[in-house]
């Protein structure tokens, strides 16, 4: 939201008021006090007939500094807020000199400037300017929609911003205007499904903005030198989180918002859907799931979307008995196939549904002012939503998908939770402006809870579209509603790379778009893309998407790449452990793991799958795919061949190919199936270490299906020399001399091959077979 006009100006029907200087500065508690009148105080009438605003800075845990800034104080906060976690053992120091007053927590430390002006200013532990909020940096304005309060931070040169949610424009947000406020507005437009007010930029620092309704960001847009961000009322609080890092600066966001919890392994596998609008009853589905069989494509999850339900009776949370007469059984059937069953839900009941009438005696749905129910047409006739701020709806929600369970159902897709009104009167008392966004929390959060009361801790998941700051706590999220084309592919890395950078640890997308049919290539291309993402789901709208209904090299993509996804398993759910430990995203934009490297700061085509494979999509229709590799020599996962960096390189890719590079120096664990995701990883695992440097020490932890450590290798380079420990139990040394390129010897017998790929370690129980590469 914009309020000025240009730099000078202000503009009409909009009055603005900057705080002048910092007065009354006091310290207690570890926090600081202060007054910002917007006028300086130059004589005793000077504090007469304006506005003040009361200030507090602290620290609720430490590298991280709150503000909260105050117009009337005596303006009801009726909620939602936040759930903020805090250290019990934070320690602020404030110290006083002639410039200023300075709070520090750990590495961070922010100045309240004493003397003419407004200033705050904000540092790392060697003193270098993170940003500054100075003159015109914090106020408010009134216009004919109310008060909005104000705050100002500084960017440097060459200091970009990312987060802000799922947003499908470019992932590098200088010069946007962004608006946080969910919408169900598709993968083509700036609105977006999942809105975080959190941003991190490439100078070491991040910025929450703890509000959780409607917030507008200004990112170098209004004021080029600064983000600007405006929420509407009396109270205004952000919370400046210190890296230095991008990854730092997650963990320590996640550390305050939550972080993932872990998913369990077979969600990891290739999910398989009715699609929405399709014709289906269980001879289809079983029809599917016994070509998949004979295709050889290894299926992990069927999903069951909305018309698994009666017509017009969404939710009713019940079978249509004239399509599933017998749920239980079919379910049993699927379960004897080895898969998982996920069902769609929404939060909303249709009139048509029984539930309506239950729901509108018992209190559970929002009411207008008025105290009738609120409903809608739009999507379901005469819809309504559950009220998930009363307990006692919330339990009844949870009862109907506790019995879907009981008859068989493993997860939920939880769809929608965007369009949610503020004409409305919640149970408790919550500012329905606020809950627009919040809303989304608490209804993956209800959901969530009862698959983990049922299942158990570790084995719950939702497939949720909607989401908040701290619901990445309730994963997966997917990226909603795409067009099956190339550009829609690329706007949908764009905002998986976004999430990512807003505390999402895990993401999804609909395989080969949802709105339309693919033509074949696209289909081809963005199979192998959404099957090297953390999670993979073929989902389309008014058409199935089963790849044989494409052709049959489409059948042998899909075969291969699922299957090389389920080979990486043990990899690949080290990262989600990582996730859920440290809040490091398995989809990671290029700049988590190579900060210092200026080239890849835009990228938004490229992405590093867990720390150490490089992977770039090919989203044109010729095969041209360009992609940029950091320093070293990169091999190929795929093909073998080597790209080196730091270098931008070009290349055309038939369609069951893409870049999918390995990082020189590291240790990438393999699994010894690829017929399903949840197995033992550390049975056979190998470990294939490519380009070994010369001082090279990784330490490779294999996880087992809970997230422990199952297995601990360390690999060591000196010269010649390579060594691989296993660490965990009795400590295991195996090694190979490397003699110039290829010639080995093998220390304690081991059997000695070439590979193009690298060094192979594979361990079993009580043997070793080391191959070495060319």
């Amino acid at each position: 939201m914009k309020f000025t006009d240009g730099f000078w100006l202000t503009r009409p029907g909009v009055r603005l008021e900057w705080a002048a200087q910092a007065q009354h500065v006091r310290a207690a508690d570890g926090r600081l006090h202060l007054h910002a009148p917007v006028r300086r105080e130059v004589q005793r009438g000077d504090t007469l007939n304006a506005a003040v605003f009361d200030v507090e800075v602290s620290s609720p845990m430490p590298d991280v500094v709150r503000v909260r800034s105050t117009h009337y104080a005596g303006d009801p906060d009726p909620g939602p807020a936040f759930r903020l976690a805090a250290a019990p053992d934070v320690s602020s120091t404030v110290v006083e000199d002639a410039t200023g007053t300075t709070l520090t927590s750990g590495g961070l430390s922010v100045t309240v400037a004493t003397g003419d002006g407004w200033r705050l200013e904000f540092r790392d532990p060697q003193g270098r300017l993170l940003t500054v909020g100075d003159q015109h940096s914090l106020g408010r304005a009134e216009t004919a929609d109310g008060e909005y309060q104000i705050a100002r931070l500084s960017l440097g040169v060459g200091e970009l911003v990312y987060g802000l949610g799922e947003r499908f424009t470019p992932v590098v947000r200088n010069g946007q205007t962004v608006d946080l406020w969910q919408a169900d507005g598709g993968t083509s437009s700036e609105q977006a499904y999942k809105n975080v007010p959190f941003y991190l930029t490439n100078a070491g620092y991040g910025v929450f903005i703890d509000h959780p309704g409607a917030v507008s960001l200004e990112v170098g847009s209004e004021s080029v030198a600064q983000v600007q961000f405006s929420v509407p009322g009396q109270r205004l609080q952000y919370l400046v989180i210190y890296g230095p890092t991008p990854k730092e600066i997650l963990r320590r966001y996640t550390a305050l918002t939550g972080r993932p919890a872990l998913p369990p392994a077979w969600s990891f596998g290739l999910w398989l859907s009715t699609s929405f609008l399709t014709d289906y009853d269980e001879a289809t589905v079983t029809s599917f799931v016994e070509r998949m069989a004979a295709e050889q494509i290894p299926l992990s999850v069927f999903h069951f979307d909305c018309y698994w339900m009666t017509d017009y009776q969404w939710c009713d949370f019940t079978w249509n008995p004239d399509v599933f007469p017998d749920p239980e059984e079919m379910l049993a059937r699927l379960h004897e196939r080895g898969l998982k069953v996920c069902v769609w839900i929404n939060p909303y009941i249709g009139q048509a549904s029984p539930l309506f009438t239950e729901g509108t005696a018992a209190g559970y749905l929002l009411r207008r002012r008025d105290g009738s129910v609120w409903q809608s047409d739009h999507w379901q006739p005469g819809m309504a939503v559950v009220d998930f701020t009363n307990p006692e709806a919330s339990a009844w929600f949870a009862g109907h998908l506790r019995r879907l369970l009981e008859q068989g159902v493993d997860a939920f897709k939880t769809d929608f939770g965007e369009r949610i009104p503020t004409d409305v009167v919640y149970a408790d008392g919550s500012d329905p402006e606020r809950m627009h966004n919040y809303y989304a929390y608490l209804y993956n959060e209800c959901v969530f809870k009862v698959l983990e009361e049922h299942r158990g801790r570790g084995d719950a998941l939702v497939f949720a579209r909607s989401a908040t700051a701290g619901g990445q706590q309730f994963p997966v999220h997917w990226g909603g509603d795409s067009t099956s084309s190339f550009a829609s592919m690329a706007e949908t890395l764009r905002g998986g790379i976004s999430l990512g950078l807003s505390g999402f640890g895990f993401w999804s997308h609909d395989i080969g778009g949802f709105e339309g049919t693919p033509d074949a290539l696209v289909f081809k291309r963005w199979l192998a893309f959404g099957l090297l993402s953390s999670h993979s789901r073929l989902h389309g709208s008014s058409s199935y998407r089963v790849p044989w209904v494409f052709d049959e090299e489409a059948v042998r993509i899909a075969r291969d790449f699922t299957r090389l996804k389920l080979r990486l398993m043990p990899y690949l759910y080290a990262a989600a452990v990582a996730a859920h430990q440290q809040g490091t995203p398995v989809l990671r934009a290029m700049l988590l793991e190579f900060p210092d490297d200026a080239a890849v700061h835009h990228l938004d085509r490229q992405y590093m799958l867990g720390p150490d494979l490089l992977v770039a999509p090919v989203l044109r229709d010729d095969g041209q795919v360009e992609f940029y590799v950091p320093a070293g020599e990169w091999i190929d996962l795929l093909s073998g061949a080597v790209r080196r960096g730091p270098a931008w390189h070009r290349e055309v890719h038939p369609p069951d190919s893409l870049p999918m590079l390995v990082r020189p120096g590291s240790v990438i664990p393999l699994g010894v199936r690829d017929d399903r995701p949840d197995y033992n990883f550390a049975d056979g695992v190998t470990l294939l270490i490519t380009g070994p440097i010369d001082g090279m020490k990784v330490m490779t932890i294999v996880p087992a299906l809970d997230g422990s450590a199952a297995a601990q290798f360390l690999t060591e380079r000196t010269g010649d020399h390579l060594q691989v420990t296993r660490t965990d139990g009795e400590a295991r040394p195996w090694s190979v001399v490397l003699n110039g390129v290829s010639e080995l010897a093998a220390v304690s017998g081991g059997r000695l091959t070439t590979d193009r790929l690298g060094v192979r370690v594979t361990a079993n129980a009580d043997e070793l077979l080391l191959e070495l590469g060319e």
